[in-house]
């Protein structure tokens, strides 16, 4: 069985199920949005019996003995009763259900994409630059600091107009895009003193959205250079030219090496192409989107992901988890 942790509106996941369903493959859908409110956990050690993890879901029993193959997609928090209301309470819920559930799930010998505590690691971009040098790959000159001194030095050495800001996460709840500095920007840099910002060299070129799963490597390009606002694709990606693009086979291999060496199986990459040609690693997310690629170009990403978990519950079925993110061996990397 596979076994995907995501919930039901989220459009990524409805897309592979659909694929898995319909070739007959056994899927199992988790919200963890549920826990403990409306599901139920079980765990029954007994001497000389197999161990019993369970789920009580409102879709049904899951036993989680049978799971080959984990797709961690993207999750909700757990969701504690409306009828606990004190935050002490509350707080003590939430953290026995965490140790609950996230244990048993990280029991299980299946394989992980991406492996939980990997996928969260990965997520930290300072990590994602470290690994992605290691393997080859070029990152513009970078800046994180909350100190306006430096970041006043680096600006001045790099060039006004020529240094992006930008957030470490974006979230709906306190987006930031992309920001090219300019001069009225340096009068405010005191303000850094608050929280850590990254500061980098502004790369002039093309985005490219390179998608890895498995062996399998998707690269689109999205031409955001003649928009309104070619400093972050993400404002204008409806306007700008999308096609699909093949890499050169030494940057392929240092992608793939790159996911690998982060302990995963899934990872969404941002590169900048310059006209030049040269390709500068902008970051890695773990659970990023792909949708409004394949929704315009034909880059077959969510067959991708499908195949790539029928390949790994086959692999369990038959005794044999791989290389990849198998059990806790591999998410103790």
């Amino acid at each position: 069985m596979i076994l995907v942790v995501s919930y039901a509106d989220e459009d990524h996941t409805v897309s592979v199920i659909d694929r898995l369903t319909r070739a007959g493959h056994e899927v199992a859908l988790v919200d963890l949005a549920e826990f403990p409110s409306s599901a139920g956990v079980l765990l029954a050690h007994a001497p000389g019996e197999p161990t019993a993890y369970r789920f009580e879901t409102p879709r049904g029993t899951l036993d989680l003995t049978r799971v080959g193959a984990v797709w961690w997609r993207r999750i909700r928090p757990f969701g504690v009763d409306h009828s606990i209301t004190g935050s002490r309470e509350r707080s003590f819920a939430l953290s026995e259900t965490e140790e609950a559930v996230l244990g048993m799930l990280e029991s299980l010998p299946a394989t992980w994409v991406n492996p939980q505590r990997n996928d969260q690691a990965a997520h930290h971009k300072p990590y994602q630059w470290a690994i992605a040098r290691e393997v080859g790959l070029t990152v513009p000159r970078t800046l994180v600091t909350n100190q306006p001194g430096p970041a006043r030095d680096f600006i001045r050495h790099v060039g006004v107009g020529k240094v992006v800001y930008k957030a470490f996460l974006a979230i709906a709840e306190a987006w930031r895009e992309t920001r090219i500095v300019h001069q009225e920007d340096l009068a405010r840099l005191d303000d850094v003193r608050y929280a850590p910002v990254i500061f980098q060299e502004y790369i002039h070129g093309v985005d490219l959205r390179v998608t890895v799963v498995g062996e399998h490597v998707l690269a689109a390009e999205i031409d955001a250079t003649s928009t309104s606002y070619p400093a972050d694709m993400r404002m204008v990606v409806g306007d700008a030219p999308v096609r699909p693009v093949d890499l050169p086979v030494s940057l392929a291999d240092a992608l793939r090496a790159l996911v690998g060496r982060l302990g995963l199986v899934y990872g969404a990459i941002d590169l900048r192409r310059t006209p030049e040609g040269d390709h500068y690693f902008l970051e890695i997310n773990p659970a990023g989107l792909w949708r409004f690629i394949e929704d315009r170009i034909d880059l077959p990403i969510s067959d991708a992901v499908a195949s790539t978990l029928v390949r790994l519950d086959d692999e369990a079925q038959a005794g044999d988890r791989g290389i990849v993110g198998a059990g806790l061996q591999a998410r103790s990397r």
